[in-house]
């Protein structure tokens, strides 16, 4: 390995054909090149997408009423079901795994926007009625102030917590929030905190133009008596929320006079099967960037190997007279391997670190500038995956010479000469 007359060799092969040596060390360059970048911008797609879930409990769902389509209990079809504060109750007695049980209220319904309105300033934003625990679902950074607590509740306090763009649009750049009054349908509401979310592009837009109030002072104030839209879970840890998403649509079921097979009646989602749908689409994702890349790479490696062939031919007198003077099979294949080595590896090593160099120039652009790419995240590549690829490309540099290798070693000395 550290003969130095061995390198003077390769290293005279590798000048005498220059354009030659660089097409097959460009190929091996552009294989590992290619499936850096692959690999960089599978994991930014990857975290783009995931990041809108950054903001959510994976072990949490969702329960809404729709109408019924079968008769029970002598009630017809096409009832509409509503839910009340006292299934809370009856959810956290009868359903196991059950962490959070939130009820949710919003104001004009689902999607419905409300003017809310500060001195001369008015804007339409959502308005939702919450239970503190709702933090625990959708999480989001509490910029000034403090979110809801239990007190609140308790003592049906007028009070809100608002978003970013509720607070830019209501208040002047100068403005502190905190302790001021909004006023939302006639009714006044001291603000108690500010938030920004954890989203990004339309979805945190949509986010930062809510305001969170108590669920009490929220059905106190806007007359919704015991009234629950729908409701907020999650389950407890090693419980599969599908599990418990079913067990609260059968208790709401039999309260609510729903024939047990009617499964339009009751809506429902929970995040940890879209969680592990993605994880799935990305394994699948993964798996393919692996095999475009390693076939990109093969591809290179196929073609060291046939120069090194090439190689041999082109030597077969020199590997003759070699033989003749007592040279070994053994010494003529670590020759020829390491010329091969030396190729895949000087080329996959100057690949890797271009690759990472430029995934990285690139995260580190997107983060700096603060970009909003969507579905597109920060990009990375896992160094300890990098580091196995130029690994086993250094192996499959043997692998390429070892064929050649073995033929050179088998030149008889005598024919050799021979050969012009």
């Amino acid at each position: 390995m550290f003969d130095q007359d061995k390198w003077q060799e390769i290293f005279h092969s590798i000048k005498k054909n220059k354009l030659r040596a660089f097409l097959t060390m460009f190929g091996v360059f552009w294989g590992l090149f290619m499936l850096m970048l692959l690999l960089g911008s599978g994991k930014g797609l990857e975290n783009g997408v995931k990041k809108g879930f950054d903001s959510w409990a994976t072990n949490s769902g969702f329960v809404w009423t729709r109408r019924t389509t079968m008769p029970h209990d002598g009630f017809k079809p096409g009832r509409f079901i509503r839910f009340e504060l006292d299934d809370v109750k009856a959810l956290k007695q009868n359903v196991e795994g059950l962490q959070h049980i939130c009820p949710r209220n919003q104001l004009g319904g689902f999607m419905g926007g409300n003017n809310v309105v500060r001195n001369n300033k008015t804007g339409a934003f959502s308005i939702y009625g919450d239970m503190p625990e709702y933090q625990e679902i959708q999480k989001v950074d509490v910029t000034a102030g403090r979110h809801l607590n239990p007190l609140d509740i308790e003592e049906k306090r007028k009070v809100a917590v608002i978003g970013k763009s509720v607070t830019g649009q209501l208040f002047e750049s100068h403005e502190d929030p905190i302790n001021q009054y909004i006023k939302i349908n006639g009714i006044f509401f001291k603000v108690i905190g500010t938030f920004q979310s954890k989203r990004t592009g339309e979805d945190a837009e949509r986010d930062t133009q809510s305001i969170y109030i108590p669920f009490t002072a929220f059905n106190q104030a806007f007359s919704y008596g015991n009234r629950v839209g729908w409701f907020a879970f999650s389950a407890m840890p090693n419980f599969p929320v599908s599990t418990v998403e079913e067990n609260i649509k059968k208790v709401l079921r039999e309260r609510h006079h729903v024939h047990p097979e009617d499964e339009a009646a009751i809506g429902s989602a929970n995040l940890e099967e879209e969680y592990n749908q993605l994880n799935g689409l990305f394994a699948g994702i993964s798996v393919f960037v692996w095999i475009v890349g390693i076939g990109t790479l093969l591809a290179g490696i196929i073609g060291v190997s046939n120069i090194m062939l090439i190689i041999v031919k082109e030597r077969t007198k020199e590997i003759g007279i070699r033989k003749s003077l007592g040279a070994t099979p053994a010494s003529i294949i670590s020759l020829i391997i390491q010329e091969a080595v030396f190729i895949t590896a000087v080329a996959g090593y100057v690949g890797l670190f271009l690759g990472i160099l430029l995934i990285e120039t690139i995260s580190y652009a997107l983060e700096s500038k603060g970009v909003d790419t969507g579905f597109f995240g920060r990009p990375e590549i896992n160094l300890t995956v990098a580091s196995s690829a130029l690994i086993v490309l250094v192996f499959s540099g043997v692998l390429a010479g070892l064929f050649p290798a073995s033929k050179a070693s088998k030149i008889n000395p005598i024919e050799a000469l021979r050969t012009e």
